[in-house]
């Protein structure tokens, strides 16, 4: 059976190697997915369903992209002032992270990814976190309340027509230098696994 996480050239069938610590917390995640599928069919109360207009976006949502295919990101503004323009991030490792105020995962990988941000991006790290939040002013008022100072963008739905949201919440996706995706993950990461994604950049 494929695990939820993919790694791009760092484990394979012909490989003896042990698992690195975003192989060993696989089977974490996928606990966490079904705690997430639980939460949506009704069964578990206290994690709120989607809305039903973001349950059936969510339901036509892509794949995870293929690892070592390109990622390419269009430019956005930035909450706050500024804008994300992709050609500042050739040639430098890019984090793009999905993410909403409302998602109970997210809360606890967010965190994790501002202060991954903060320590890599002296290393030449981009980073561009996604909001779905119903509004702008929902997310900016979140990242506010929370004093994260990682690069975050609020993806309209007529912006996620040229850059699709891939199925699951969060969703990280790391990018090499070269543009190529290292990590496409769907689901919680947790401190290690976040961490671990320094070592292939």
């Amino acid at each position: 059976m494929l695990r939820s996480w993919q790694l791009f050239s760092s484990y394979g069938p012909n490989r003896m190697s042990p698992p690195t610590p975003l192989q060993a917390s696989s089977g974490r995640r996928h606990w966490l997915g079904a705690a997430v599928a639980l939460a949506t069919s009704g069964l578990v109360p206290h994690l709120r369903a989607q809305p039903a207009p973001a349950a059936a976006e969510e339901a036509k949502a892509p794949p995870l992209p293929v690892l070592g295919s390109a990622l390419v990101v269009p430019a956005v503004d930035l909450i706050g002032g500024g804008r994300f323009d992709p050609g500042l991030a050739r040639g430098r490792p890019l984090l793009v992270y999905w993410w909403a105020s409302t998602c109970p995962f997210c809360a606890l990988q967010s965190p994790e990814m501002d202060a991954f941000w903060k320590a890599q991006q002296g290393r030449g790290l981009q980073m561009l976190a996604l909001s779905i939040d119903r509004t702008p002013a929902d997310a900016a008022q979140y990242l506010k309340k929370k004093g994260y100072g990682f690069p975050a963008a609020w993806a309209s739905p007529a912006w996620r027509q040229a850059f699709p949201k891939p199925r699951g919440l969060p969703v990280t996706l790391l990018a090499g230098a070269d543009g190529r995706l290292l990590v496409a993950e769907k689901g919680q990461m947790f401190a290690e696994d976040v961490q671990e994604m320094a070592r292939l950049f």
